[in-house]
């Protein structure tokens, strides 16, 4: 029936909306629920495309939310706002450019060589770990940057580099970038709301890959598969409304060290079901 099959672009998107922004992996959790949880019938391009092109869904709910703040356009805005604003895009752009010019070209190798249980188990563990030392340093450091308008052009560009990390599924890109951040000096609030800014370029740039790959590849979509895929990104931007929200506000009084522990748990269990898996499958 197609309306388990729009239970299952619900479940896909209401995991995109969480975990795309909290610091544990998206595709971490998206391949393992869909160990278990998969559609009917789709073959292995369709699916492909469908991981990376539903994180529109969640980008989307950053540009809603912080609209104003990204708008340099809006007529009240005095030329000095204005002027903040080009210079916010500026740091988005700098912090962009390792993206583009070491990711895009890598993106195909890595997807081939790492996109696996084992991998993903890693790299959230080897994550998971660095969160809990760094916050652990971070008790006895205070932060050097405090305000997202004095964010330094070398500061974006160094989370920037952080951001190519994420190449490795499991990484997290909120992950890769905040751990970059807190490094070298700045505050939760700042690099936490830098990332979601940093993703409104990388994601709508590696969705539009994706579907263009997708294209070029002799495939297309029918309507029952662009209905699944609208259906998950619809609902990725709504949990994303709140989860936005829910982490700006918690890192206002908390640090990333729960999210160390989480991942470091969910690496272990992936592990585990990995080697449980090969075993009943000899």
């Amino acid at each position: 029936m197609f309306f388990i099959e729009i239970i299952k672009s619900i479940i896909f998107g209401i995991i995109e909306g969480i975990t795309e922004w909290l610091p544990i992996s998206s595709t971490g959790h998206l391949i393992l629920v869909q160990e278990f949880i998969h559609y009917q019938k789709q073959n292995a391009a369709f699916m492909e495309m469908f991981n990376v092109v539903i994180q529109l869904g969640a980008i989307l709910a950053v540009v809603f939310i912080y609209f104003d703040k990204l708008n340099p356009f809006k007529p009240d805005k005095t030329p000095r706002q204005v002027q903040k604003t080009w210079q916010l895009w500026a740091k988005v752009v700098v912090a962009s450019l390792p993206a583009v010019i070491i990711g895009i070209p890598l993106d195909n190798w890595f997807e081939k060589n790492f996109h696996n249980f084992v991998s993903v188990a890693i790299m959230l563990i080897i994550y998971g770990i660095a969160f809990i030392l760094i916050e652990r340093r971070n008790q006895e450091v205070e932060p050097t940057v405090t305000n997202i308008e004095k964010l330094p052009y070398k500061t974006a560009l160094y989370i920037g580099f952080f951001q190519v990390l994420s190449l490795f599924p499991g990484t997290s890109r909120s992950g890769a970038t905040i751990v970059g951040g807190l490094l070298n000096g700045t505050s939760r609030s700042v690099v936490t709301e830098f990332t979601f800014f940093l993703g409104i370029p990388v994601m709508f740039g590696a969705s539009g890959i994706k579907v263009l790959k997708f294209i070029l590849k002799g495939n297309s979509l029918d309507l029952g598969q662009l209905t699944l895929l609208l259906v998950a990104m619809i609902v990725a931007f709504g949990v994303s409304m709140y989860v936005i929200r829910f982490l700006t506000d918690y890192v206002k009084k908390h640090d990333f060290t729960v999210f160390g522990k989480y991942r470091i748990g969910l690496g272990a269990l992936l592990l585990i079901y990995w080697v449980f898996k090969a075993l009943f499958a000899k």
